[in-house]
């Protein structure tokens, strides 16, 4: 009503006209009317104006009653309520104490924190330690860490953070970067300036609707499904979303589907729910088994000789790691530079039968013909030259001739080997050799004609097997004598030995060439017939070896062999000399000659025993020489050889030493400095070995 009054008033106003406001006089003389200046007084038509003083009884055009006039009725006041409680006022937002945050400290110049307290931030080490790997702070040396720097690598380490939150699912999250320094005249003014990101990641997202295409639709639907472990309300998270397709997808490649298709994986992020819908098209192509194998060049390796060496026979439902080990296990082979494994469909699926496929094998021949060599040195053996010419598939498949031989120090040797690979079976092996050799050792000379035949499952580089087995025949003829000392040489003695030997070996390490945990267990059993001077005998020779390895942290390796043999059956002077036990050397007791450790004759030569006993302990340390490629290796080795086949530790022989280690791809290269603790008079002070591989 105030409004309405006011406005009355103002329409009052306005009622007058300009010529109403503007005098005659000031029309016909204006400079005259100008001069009379502002003290004189326009008079109004209009009543004369209130006394300012005094009040006014009733304005006008105002009709309404005062507040005075109002009668208000009595009202009785408001009771408080004892029952009220106040709810909570949630904003969805996190709780944030900045006074309060907890930090990390990634690198002296950097450091992380945490201020919100609630919800806690999930995963938040393996957050930090994600960061700590990828960051360029990290990266910035404490003496290049300028502040220009410092502030370019703070803004793509905020990047980095940024993206991580999303790849844990939090998709809402905040970093506050700071870069700090301290003043001028602090007692520590020349430190680093330090960067600091506040990390506020805020609500993590879960997982919405989840859509896997055709996938149920798939005779294992159900199964496959089960591989996809991501459902509904799991938390999202893009590297569980990249594992679990992984794992989807190996689970089609194993479970008969080679021909499935997985489209890349789709992420719709609804901020309002706070939920990322995923949808990854699955494919399946039906379901498939084996069938039979085709090579592309039959006459060079068969499909009928693939088949026999792939792990799965026709009508075995499809797996995607069996065509995987076929293409291995032709690789190893060593006859091929490329090869290739598909599948082809023979069949199609009907009527709820599985199709059928073909494996069809790609082969490109490598080059047959090897012209190989090595050479060796030992203190105690002398040098040893080593060299052979192979032709890997001279007889189709996979049967090689070898033609081999040896000059050294203390041994001379010819021969020619027949190989036949996958021979029977997968990683079955028929050898036959055929040698003649002389050695010149600290223990005997020896004139040999010989021919063996091993039918062995082994272990390769491609593929270490937890057990493998040999089984043997052995026929030789030998003329042996002792070394001659001071002149003096004793007439040869031949021996005609027949022999069975098989060994069995129980391999649980983790490598082949440089175990770093596990343990082997392998023993050798040898029934073998010799006849000498008329005199026919019979005895067994066996020996039970272990060795155990055990890695403590990244860069340490403890490991440790016992050897135990025995040769039971017949007098030592009925066993050929090289059919005895010896000890010392690289592969035994370092700090020794090589079969210099055992019983002596008169005149002081090894005559070898018939009970061996070997113990070795050694530590393999990592350096950081070389990108950690060099370990050194303190050792200790202690050994016996007895005349009897029950070890009875009369002479120990105790050698200790230094080795170092250059790990190369194929296995480490072995330099050992070894020292006799209970040498004996003709024994070196030192001995040196140098090979391939660790010393056991």
């Amino acid at each position: 009503m105030a409004a309405a009054a006011l406005l009355s008033f103002s329409a009052a106003a306005h009622a007058q006209t300009l010529d109403d406001l503007i005098p005659d006089s000031a029309v016909e003389n204006p400079d005259a009317w100008a001069e009379q200046g502002a003290d004189q007084t326009v008079e109004s038509s209009d009543a004369t104006a209130p006394d300012p003083d005094t009040p006014i009884a009733q304005p006008p055009g105002f009709d309404l009653p005062w507040p005075d006039d109002i009668a208000i009725e009595d009202f009785e006041p408001l009771e408080p309520e004892e029952d009220i409680e106040f709810a909570d006022l949630d904003l969805g937002q996190a709780n944030v104490s900045f006074e309060e945050a907890e930090t990390e400290r990634v690198a002296d110049n950097l450091l992380l924190g945490f201020p919100q307290t609630d919800p806690p931030f999930s995963d938040r080490g393996d957050f930090v330690e994600r960061f700590e790997a990828l960051s360029t702070i990290e990266e910035l040396e404490d003496s290049e860490a300028n502040l220009a720097q410092l502030a370019a690598r703070a803004r793509e380490d905020e990047e980095l953070l940024g993206d991580l939150l999303r790849v844990y699912g939090y998709y809402d999250g905040q970093v506050i970067r700071s870069i700090g320094n301290l003043q001028v005249g602090d007692e520590a003014a020349a430190q680093t300036p330090t960067v600091r990101f506040d990390i506020l990641p805020g609500d993590r997202y879960k997982i919405g609707a989840v859509d896997l295409g055709s996938l149920l639709s798939a005779p294992d639907g159900a199964e496959l499904r089960d591989a996809f472990e991501i459902y509904p309300g799991d938390y999202l998270q893009s590297d569980t979303i990249v594992q679990e397709q992984f794992d989807l997808d190996r689970a089609l490649g194993e479970t008969g589907y080679p021909f499935a298709a997985i489209d890349a994986p789709e992420l719709l992020i609804d901020h309002e729910r706070v939920e990322g819908d995923l949808t990854l098209n699955v494919t399946p192509n039906g379901k498939y088994v084996f069938g039979g194998v085709v090579s592309s060049q039959p006459d060079f390796l068969s499909g009928k000789h693939l088949a026999k060496i792939a792990r799965f026979e026709p009508g075995d439902t499809y797996q995607r790691s069996l065509s995987l080990d076929l293409r291995r296990a032709i690789t190893a082979t060593g006859l091929v530079s490329s090869v290739s494994v598909t599948p082809r469909e023979v069949t199609p699926p009907t009527g709820g039968e599985p199709g059928v496929v073909a494996m069809d094998v790609e082969l490109q021949q490598a080059k047959l013909r090897t012209i190989a060599g090595a050479i060796g040195y030992g203190s105690e053996e002398g040098i040893r030259i080593q060299a052979s010419w192979e032709h890997r598939n001279l007889f189709p498949p996979e049967g090689s001739l070898r033609v081999r031989g040896i000059a050294g120090t203390q041994e001379q040797l010819a021969g020619v080997t027949f190989r036949k690979n996958n021979f029977g079976g997968r990683d079955r092996v028929l050898t036959l050799d055929a040698y003649a050799n002389t050695i010149d050792s600290p223990a005997f000379d020896a004139r040999t004609i010989a021919l063996t035949g091993v039918f062995e499952r082994k272990s390769t580089l491609l593929f270490q097997k937890n057990f493998s087995w040999s089984a043997g025949l052995e026929l030789i003829a030998t003329q042996e004598r002792p070394p001659v000392v001071d002149g003096i040489q004793e007439p040869r003695q031949t021996y005609f030995v027949a022999a069975l030997p098989g060994t069995v070996l129980l391999d649980e390490t983790d490598d082949l060439l440089d175990p770093t945990r596990g343990f082997r267990l392998g023993g050798r059993l040898s029934p073998e017939a010799s006849t000498t001077n008329g005199v026919e005998s019979f005895y067994v020779s066996s020996q039970v070896d272990g060795s155990y390895y055990q890695s403590l942290g990244d860069r340490l390796v403890l490991a440790g062999r016992a050897t135990f043999g025995s040769i039971p059956g017949a007098d030592l002077l009925q066993i050929a000399p090289s059919r005895r036990f010896y000890a010392g050397g690289g592969g035994s007791v370092r700090g020794y000659g090589y079969r210099k450790i055992g019983p002596e004759n008169d005149l002081g030569e090894p005559t070898g025993g018939r009970s061996l006993v070997e113990l070795a302990l050694e530590a393999r340390i990592r350096t950081g020489f070389l990108d950690g490629a060099v370990s050194v290796v303190p050792f200790v080795d202690a050994g016996s050889v007895g005349p009897n086949p029950t070890p009875d530790f009369d002479e120990i022989k105790i050698g200790a030493g230094l080795g170092v280690r250059y790990h190369t791809g194929f296995g480490p290269i072995r330099l050992d400095v070894g020292v006799p603790l209970t040498p004996d008079e003709d024994d070196a002070p030192v001995a040196v070995y140098v090979s391939l591989g660790q010393a056991f």
